[in-house]
């Protein structure tokens, strides 16, 4: 069923399919990471229903972002979403496999790729396909992602991910294997003490040294969101 909401930013507005696969808390986080410069280009993969990209409109100068979205009915809702913002001429999205972006972009074209990817690995839990797709690595393991994102990037160029925290060393190390050097993270916490996610900068290129930011708190002790991640303000 679908459902429209205000992301409370900049008059943005959001369509989300509930029989689907919906945004959480993950992509409101990434969003207000990741940084975009005025004359930059930047590619999404796995935008689902756009949400990331759209909310980067409301607080970045920036040239144009591709999205990548291999689902047919995630691709219909991004479109939908892209329409509703009246975002064409910023937002592009290719509905097509990320794996096959050389058809669309020169290899070492983009200055930014950013990701909130699946980042569990394949089990048998009972879900619907879409929602399997984009939270497991069904369709996309670690290392094709970090392959896409690295071969996409400039020299210099900044890959931005959130991802499960128990998995950083396999980040990590599958960067360092594709010239993607680690330059800030921080860690999200749930309220009760225990890390759940990690959120990281990437240079390609980069020179070593890793500056590490504050945990941040995404929920009160009782389990509930904080009220800035639930409205999405924190945006600024």
């Amino acid at each position: 069923m679908e459902r429209l909401e205000d992301l409370e930013c900049n008059g943005l507005k959001i369509i989300q399919d509930t029989s689907l696969y919906t945004f959480t808390s993950d992509a409101v986080i990434l969003a207000n990471f990741v940084k975009l410069k005025a004359k930059e280009e930047a590619v999404e993969i796995g935008g689902g229903s756009g949400v990331i990209s759209i909310l980067l409109t409301a607080k970045n100068s920036f040239k144009k972002i591709k999205i990548f979205e291999i689902q047919e009915k995630m691709q219909n809702l991004c479109k939908k979403n892209i329409k509703l913002n009246n975002l064409d001429e910023k937002l592009e999205l290719i509905c097509d496999d990320v794996k096959n972006y050389r058809k669309y972009l020169a290899l070492g074209s983009v200055d930014v790729v950013f990701s909130n990817p699946p980042y569990f690995l394949e089990s048998n839990f009972q879900m619907n396909e879409v929602k399997r797709i984009a939270k497991e690595e069904k369709c996309l393991k670690l290392n094709e992602l970090i392959d896409c994102a690295s071969g996409m990037l400039k020299f210099g160029g900044r890959f931005y991910i959130v991802y499960k925290a128990e998995r950083l060393a396999e980040l990590i190390i599958a960067c360092e294997r594709k010239n993607l050097t680690l330059k800030k993270m921080f860690f999200t916490e749930n309220g009760k003490g225990a890390v759940n996610l990690v959120v990281a900068e990437f240079h390609k290129g980069g020179k070593s040294g890793v500056k590490v930011l504050p945990n941040l708190i995404t929920n009160k002790s009782d389990g509930e969101f904080l009220e800035e991640l639930k409205t999405r303000k924190f945006l600024g």
